[in-house]
């Protein structure tokens, strides 16, 4: 009989075959058995995980610690010390850094970076916005998990952590994404006009507006909604994989649906505060609301929820932006100075296990919205997102009888004083241990893993899956 690394029983697990009582024998990292309860084993390490559940660990899908950028934010440290905290064993890095993540040296600098500091693994996306194919093909042969595009202009001050990132003119999204398409990988992209953002925002300043409620009206949902027909009109003739960002509102879902009515293979996320908070929470805790783009209406936050249920929106994912408390303050004077984001990936898990305990969806649902699709989409799957035979053993336990109320000295996230939204919020359940590549990274509110314990993430194009 061989001899396991762990083993993990008791629990109930959550399988692509829905919730089954198995005990689950890891070896090298690695899911190498799936047992009825009271299969004799032999393992070194036994996990008992009785009353409670086993998921896949979470997949956040878009996620920015920025390293090397602004330390006093976060890095890849802190920022996967906190998302092993969440229940969340892979993030996917977004390109903005001090410099932009847009050729193939840049790209290998910062995946050395998060090969020595990470805790869980990750993933890179890459910037293709320099229009240059030679680094955008440098960038995939490097293990790229997909690119991005902002179809705004950089934000004052921050050009060189865009600059390669932004696309602000349509011929220069259409060149963007021929470039990607070449690839084969998905292009995540950042939906908004960017001529409407800026006609609003220059009326909005005109009439000397710069308090909180400014921000959300320069972003109307039809600046979301027009960019997302934009894209899709673009790529009808591209055949892009591609991925929208951060769907906020009902207009721009019901854009959005519209062109899935046609054939277009084309997938979208949204995040948890747009699920879990409104426009009125910008009143409550200000500019560490300010997100972009920003917090909507109740309508637009039920429709979200309905896109979750009808498969319109196929993932669940943070956009994690930590920010410092002195940056996020200087709204109080003038909303325009403070940087869009606020901190999410301690919550992930967290938020939607909740709507999954209390009916809102079904375990199984919740599962595939932040882990499953998230690795079917990108070609991470089926290493990932699933507990299955040989697959990785990133995995959570995850205590459905307890609660747990967000207060920031429980959190990791160097960014954890402006984590105002969740600020006293509970949610049913609790992550007890995360695991990493078999190995155990958080458990019982501690970080026991190491810098360096998380692994680089590459895609197979060939398992991108364009059936959502």
């Amino acid at each position: 009989m061989p001899t396991f690394d762990s083993a993990i029983i008791n629990g109930t697990v959550v399988t692509p075959h829905g919730q089954e009582q198995l005990s689950i024998l890891i070896k090298d990292g690695k899911i190498r058995a799936l047992l009825p309860p009271d299969t004799p084993f032999e393992a070194r390490e036994i996990i008992d995980a009785r009353h409670h559940l086993v998921i896949p660990g979470a997949i956040d899908i878009h996620f920015h610690c920025r390293a090397p950028a602004y330390p006093q934010r976060g890095d890849f440290a802190t920022e996967t010390r906190a998302a092993a905290a969440g229940g969340v064993t892979t993030i996917f890095e977004m390109p903005i850094s001090k410099p932009c993540c847009a050729t193939g040296d840049i790209f290998r600098r910062r995946k050395a970076l998060g090969e020595a500091n990470a805790y869980v693994n990750f993933g890179l996306y890459g910037a293709p916005g320099l229009l240059k194919r030679a680094e955008v093909k440098d960038m995939a042969a490097e293990g790229a998990i997909g690119y991005k595009i902002f179809m705004t202009a950089a934000p004052a001050g921050r050009d060189d952590e865009f600059e390669g990132l932004c696309l602000p003119y349509t011929h220069e999204i259409y060149q963007g994404l021929q470039l990607v398409a070449e690839t084969g990988l998905v292009c995540a992209v950042h939906a908004e006009d960017n001529a409407l953002l800026e006609w609003h925002t220059a009326q909005l300043k005109a009439a000397n507006r710069n308090d909180i409620e400014a921000h959300g009206e320069s972003r109307p949902p039809h600046v979301e909604a027009t960019a997302i027909a934009i894209l899709h009109s673009l790529n009808e003739n591209i055949g892009c994989n591609l991925h929208i960002a951060h769907v906020s509102s009902k207009h721009a879902l019901e854009v959005f649906r519209r062109w899935k009515q046609t054939g277009s293979t084309s997938t979208a996320e949204t995040c948890p505060h747009y699920l879990f908070f409104t426009e009125e929470d910008l009143r409550r805790v200000g500019p560490y609301a300010k997100i972009n783009p920003p917090l909507r209406q109740q309508v637009d936050q039920d429709a979200l929820w309905g896109g979750l249920a009808d498969g319109s929106l196929m993932a669940v994912t943070t956009d994690h932006s930590p920010f410092t408390v002195e940056e996020k303050e200087r709204a109080r004077t003038d909303i325009w100075r403070t940087p869009p984001g606020a901190p999410g990936v301690e919550e992930l898990v967290l938020g939607m296990m909740d709507a999954a305990l209390k009916g809102r969806l079904s375990i199984e649902k919740a599962v595939s919205l932040i882990s499953t699709n998230g690795a079917r989409r990108f070609g991470i799957y089926p290493h990932k997102g699933a507990i299955i035979m040989d697959a990785d053993a990133d995995l959570v336990i995850y205590d459905p009888a307890q609660t747990t109320t967000i207060h920031p000295d429980m959190l990791f996230s160097q960014a954890r004083v402006s984590d105002k939204l969740y600020d006293g919020r509970t949610f049913q359940g609790r992550v007890r241990r995360t695991l990493v590549n078999g190995r155990t990274v958080f458990v019982d509110g501690e970080v026991v893993g190491q810098p360096g314990w998380g692994q680089f993430v590459r895609p197979d194009p060939n398992q991108i899956d364009k059936g959502f």
